[in-house]
């Protein structure tokens, strides 16, 4: 039985993609100046992400090398509201608007992309997920996250 082996570019370009974001991720973490004067500090958990999304991305170039995947299998459409969320989070944390905002609409954008309809409903678990994990983070932890005018509130 002969098999032949034929890459599957939307897997392939995600795979890259991963690999890409893992490098920068890598890159930042090397370039940060406050170290932990005791256990681990936020370098290390860069690290450890860029290492999973490396990981990640190895497994998608594996996988499009996999025979027997359809073209038809990439949904472009998901992939779309996946960035668009990660754009919204970057671009809110970038003009000033907070971690809570940020990832509020991280949330509700990747619930759609997985094919959720409830976009206000997603939206207020994903403030009160957000918040949750912003007072975790900055008043059990003490660690800074992007401030906005929501988190001026706490």
């Amino acid at each position: 039985m002969n098999v032949t082996r034929k890459l599957h570019r939307p897997t392939a370009l995600i795979g890259i993609g991963l690999l890409a974001i893992a490098a920068v991720t890598w890159s930042d973490a090397r370039g940060m100046t406050i170290r932990a004067n005791y256990g681990v500090g936020a370098d290390a958990a860069s690290y450890v992400v860029a290492v999973f999304l490396a990981a990640l991305g190895v497994g998608h170039l594996f996988a499009a090398l996999r025979p027997g995947i359809q073209a038809d299998e990439a949904d472009w459409g998901a992939v779309a509201w996946i960035v668009l969320a990660l754009a919204g989070l970057i671009g809110s944390i970038w003009a000033g608007l907070g971690f809570i905002i940020g990832s509020t609409l991280l949330f509700s954008l990747t619930a759609r992309a997985f094919g959720r309809r409830a976009l206000l409903a997603d939206m207020a678990i994903g403030l009160v997920l957000s918040t949750g994990v912003f007072l975790m983070f900055n008043k059990l932890l003490k660690l800074a996250l992007p401030v906005g005018p929501l988190e001026r509130l706490f």
